[in-house]
């Protein structure tokens, strides 16, 4: 047993940390691990001194100002610049401008035409309800009633004169032409003193509004034999 024990070669132990425990300074190791002797010494941050210098290097760069490119824009070009388009726009900038300027007069037109259709719709849609009363006017005017200066004539008159500020026109006349677009032949009587289809009698007068056709006369037509 005492051979044995000769034999047994000692452990080899490596101190493998980083901080040297006598100096409290960082130790470089090699490969295996184990300490250098000899190696310089760090920084308290761990970075060698060389490396600390490169980094002192970049960050004076760092705070010097950027050289600019000559063919970078400065404000005062672009303030030039604006100032020559505006003095001379190119081809393409009037095109543009032209191109709406059209597009805003043609929005304009359609506007104000949308605007007069529903303002007649709507003049239209009131005065309807006045064509009764104005048929009824027309019946008392062939009686005679609506003669002289009677107080009945006078409200006739304004209310006439009322709707046809409105823009109401009334239409229908005997002798003139029939035309079917505008009148509606209630009757048809043959007759040798026409040559062509002619309006004998109106029964119910037409009447327009602007462009519109509100209402179409009701008439007796004398046709040619």
């Amino acid at each position: 047993m005492s051979d044995e024990n000769q034999d047994h070669e000692e452990p080899v132990i490596r101190d493998k940390r980083r901080i040297d425990p006598e100096t409290g300074e960082v130790r470089k190791l090699d490969a295996e691990g184990a300490p250098v002797e000899g190696a310089p010494e760090a920084d308290v941050e761990g970075a060698p001194e060389a490396d600390a210098e490169a980094v002192e290097a970049t960050d004076a760069a760092a705070s010097e100002p950027a050289e600019y490119d000559e063919d970078v824009l400065t404000v005062d070009d672009i303030l030039k610049a604006a100032n020559l388009e505006v003095r001379e726009p190119s081809d393409e900038h009037l095109a543009d401008l032209k191109r709406v300027t059209a597009e805003y007069a043609n929005y304009r037109k359609r506007t104000e035409a949308n605007r007069e259709v529903e303002r007649e719709r709507a003049v239209g849609a009131a005065v309807a309800v006045l064509l009764p009363v104005l048929d009824d006017l027309d019946r008392a005017e062939k009686h005679g009633d609506l003669e002289g200066d009677a107080p009945f004539a006078t409200i006739a008159a304004k209310l006439r004169a009322a709707v046809e500020k409105l823009g109401l026109t009334p239409f229908g006349e005997v002798g003139e032409p029939f035309d079917p677009q505008h009148h509606e032949a209630i009757f048809q009587q043959p007759s040798d003193e026409v040559e062509t289809d002619t309006v004998a009698e109106v029964v119910e007068t037409g009447y327009t509004l602007g462009g519109t056709l509100l209402r179409a006369a009701k008439v007796v037509v004398k046709t040619p034999q």
